[in-house]
């Protein structure tokens, strides 16, 4: 059985041709200061999961051969199925009637976790935990925590961020029912998701499925191509199709979903309160790298238009020199006037003694500082300007502007 859903690894692949070079270029544009705030990210990461580990450690059960040998023994032999050479630390926690599982990451550490709940809703049907545990054990074994910091910027995309996630969910549940000794095991670890710790038992779970015929329609089809989890109903439908040895057949999506799917941002990347405190810790992040070098970018720009006036007024200034021999006293009387469109200029003037060009600048954060052309005459007799600030940054100035 192949375990890995189709659509997973072209999605990867996407996502990785546009992450890794986003982050290069953020690299590069920022001379390593990117660094510096990635840095301090993954220090402010490894608190806020340091929190939720130390939480684990002290809140919930550590499953050991001592401790719940059932669920021990269960998790050992998933790994054996999945051909996960390390098992990983395993907890058993009471979330106030979530069903769920799930698998974290801390400093080198592969973790999972299962909710009393889920435990006890299936105390009939044993094997369908090994569901729960071998979904698990796929993020591990597919190595989406080591690769979910990679791919971050692509998967802040419409559409392809959350494709990726959903295809990870569906390959996952293979790896949940690989897992299974009884292939309709899967099945009921899903049922319990659905209808809950005891109606699951009765639920008809083809009746079920037959609800994903739905999930085609206009509503259905856009606020699934914007979330992380496919709609449970074709969880299901695929685990039980691949449980037969056939292909899932899915219901179309509706065309304008798609089209109205690209302009929605996705914001929960991986769900819950941890993935969206990383989430905005990596925006604020991003944020603050991006931001100023874009303010930065902009004051350059409308430097670049003061130095050209000022430059304008320097060929008025050495052109009247190399008729009258002599510096002009005003600007005006080199037939320089500062044009109307000069708008980051407040003021140009020329000292008369020494002919050099001031440039009072109106461009924030940059306004009432000053650029100087300051003259010199060449062995050629020609005039040659240096242009440059004692008070504006030279990262800010253009590159012709940079006391050369």
């Amino acid at each position: 059985m192949n375990l890995v859903y189709q659509n997973e690894q072209p999605l990867f692949v996407i996502l990785a041709m546009i992450s890794i070079p986003v982050w290069v270029v953020l690299m590069v544009v920022t001379k390593g200061i990117a660094l510096i705030y990635l840095l301090s990210f993954l220090l402010f990461y490894l608190f806020a999961q340091s929190a939720f580990i130390s939480h684990l450690k002290g809140t919930a059960v550590r499953i050991t051969a001592e401790q719940f040998p059932d669920l021990h023994g269960r998790i050992v032999e998933a790994c054996r199925k999945l051909n996960l050479p390390e098992v990983p630390d395993a907890y058993l926690m009471h979330v106030g009637g979530t069903f769920n599982a799930l698998a974290t990451r801390f400093l080198g550490r592969n973790f999972i976790v299962l909710y009393s709940d889920v435990v006890d809703a299936l105390d009939s049907q044993p094997d369908a935990l090994n569901f729960y545990i071998g979904h698990e054990l796929g993020h591990i074994k597919r190595n989406h925590l080591r690769w979910g910091p990679v791919l971050f910027p692509a998967g802040l995309l419409p559409v392809i961020g959350a494709a990726y996630s959903r295809a990870r969910e569906y390959t996952c549940d293979r790896h949940g029912l690989a897992a299974c000794a009884d292939g309709a095991s899967a099945q009921y670890g899903l049922a319990v998701l659905a209808a809950g710790g005891k109606r699951w038992q009765s639920m008809n779970r083809e009746q079920y499925i037959s609800q994903s015929r739905v999930t085609g329609g206009f509503w259905m089809s856009l606020h699934e191509l914007v979330s992380d989890y496919p709609w449970l109903t074709k969880r299901l439908a695929a685990v039980t199709a691949q449980e037969q040895g056939q292909d899932p057949r899915h219901p179309r999506r509706n065309p304008f979903a798609w089209f109205l799917a690209l302009f929605v941002p996705r914001l929960g990347v991986g769900g819950g309160a941890a993935s969206t405190l990383i989430m905005v810790a990596m925006i604020g992040v991003l944020a603050a790298i991006a931001i100023p070098a874009y303010q930065t970018y902009v004051a350059r720009a409308k430097l670049a238009g003061a130095v050209n006036t000022g430059r304008q007024a320097a060929a008025a200034v050495a052109n009247y020199y190399y008729v009258n021999h002599k510096v002009p006293r005003t600007l005006g009387e080199a037939g320089f006037a500062l044009p109307a469109s000069a708008s980051s200029v407040a003021n140009v003037a020329v000292n008369p003694d020494s002919g050099v060009i001031q440039v009072d600048v109106a461009v924030p954060p940059y306004a009432g500082k000053s650029l100087l052309l300051v003259p010199s005459v060449g062995a050629d007799k020609q005039v040659v300007w240096r242009c440059g600030s004692n008070e504006i940054p030279m990262n800010a100035l253009p590159l012709d502007c940079r006391n050369n």
